[in-house]
């Protein structure tokens, strides 16, 4: 059986297509007692809160005839941001060369945050160059995090 985020993406990924944007990524979590349906979107340029209605709208009405989630939940739709997670061999593809932060399940020298450029990736390990000589390799495993980090 499918599970929600795949059925809900399935859904999604055309209505986000057709306002012009991306379906970046979709999350179903537990926060606080209260389900979350998540949508983020991407978009060349930005998202606004136009195309963030629009498809809202639409996805909404899909889910209800669609009914794939059962109890009660809320929905929303928003920006990936500028500084997304990244999840996917695809994303860390795209995003080759920027800055970004990885976030560590354990100490590691130290401390559990790393900040640098995305110098690789391999099959979910990570390459990191802070700019103190060679990469940094952080294997899938110890990894609990990879977002993208904007520089002022």
């Amino acid at each position: 059986m499918k599970k929600v985020t795949e059925i809900v993406t399935e859904l999604a990924a055309p209505v986000a297509a057709e306002n012009g944007c991306e379906l970046w990524d979709v999350e179903y979590v537990r926060e606080a007692g209260q389900w979350y349906l998540r949508l983020y979107l991407d978009k060349e340029g930005g998202v606004n809160i136009l195309d963030c209605e629009a498809v809202s709208r639409r996805v909404s009405d899909l889910l209800d005839e669609v009914d794939p989630i059962e109890g009660s939940y809320m929905f929303e739709v928003s920006s990936a941001g500028a500084e997304r997670a990244l999840k996917r061999p695809g994303d860390f593809e795209r995003f080759m060369g920027s800055p970004v932060l990885v976030k560590t399940y354990k100490n590691r020298d130290g401390r559990k945050e790393f900040a640098g450029t995305l110098a690789g990736y391999d099959n979910g390990a990570v390459l990191l160059d802070m700019g103190s000589g060679e990469p940094i390799r952080f294997e899938k495993t110890e990894i609990a995090l990879v977002r993208l980090r904007v520089v002022f």
